[in-house]
């Protein structure tokens, strides 16, 4: 068996019952992708809108891609009709993109609100201070769906990561209590490589794994 499908084995073992494993694919090939489909992996992570549309191309058509990496509003229109689940939505302007280009392609489009829990100056995601104010600029979108939310938590030990996950968790169950037709909380991801059991164990029902799968990353 080779290593891909080994760690596959490996991280499959350790995942909590209703939790979606998403293999973080970013620079690697398709037929190291190849290896997990063969595990039964259909959903793929990826950070560039260009990987996505290359691989989208050669691979098999019911992988699910997921863009979890920063998407430049200029590039939307590349990714729309390709992507399963938009985990990176992140402000207003690309909020409105989406919703504009969608409109035209006559889709509905699935998202997540990716949330700067540790307010890291240097990362994307909405602060919570914001949140409200975001919120109450996508009900006038009508071709988004809001489907849960994604966190990318400062680097810590696991103790730190734990009482943002926690955070997370406290503010995807009080976003359920105003759940709507298109905006909807069953999607809470966060948790990598390195963290994502103590994600699962603080209420993550999705967790996105890379190196834990396909080792160190190819630049």
């Amino acid at each position: 068996m080779s290593r891909i499908r080994e760690n596959i084995a490996r991280v499959k073992e350790t995942l909590l019952e209703g939790v979606t494993l998403i293999a973080v694919s970013k620079t690697k090939s398709p037929e190291e992708i190849m290896e997990a489909y063969a595990m039964g992996i259909r959903d793929f992570g990826e950070n560039k809108v260009q990987e996505i549309e290359a691989k989208y191309d050669v691979l098999p058509k019911d992988i699910r891609w997921h863009l979890i990496g920063h998407l430049q509003t200029n590039k939307v229109r590349k990714v729309l009709g390709k992507t399963h689940l938009i985990q990176s939505l992140d402000r207003e302007s690309l909020a409105v993109e989406i919703n504009k280009r969608a409109e035209k392609m006559n889709l509905m489009v699935d998202t997540l609100i990716e949330v700067n829990i540790g307010e890291e100056e240097q990362k994307a995601g909405i602060l919570l201070k914001d949140l409200p104010e975001f919120l109450e600029l996508l009900r006038n979108l009508d071709r988004i769906h809001v489907r849960g939310l994604m966190a990318i938590i400062p680097q810590g030990s696991l103790e730190e990561n734990r009482y943002y996950f926690r955070k997370m968790k406290e503010v995807f169950t009080d976003l359920k209590k105003n759940e709507s037709e298109r905006f909807t909380m069953e999607i809470l991801s966060m948790g990598m490589s390195s963290d994502y059991e103590a994600a699962m164990l603080e209420g993550s029902t999705m967790v996105r794994v890379g190196t834990g799968i396909f080792g160190s990353r190819n630049y």
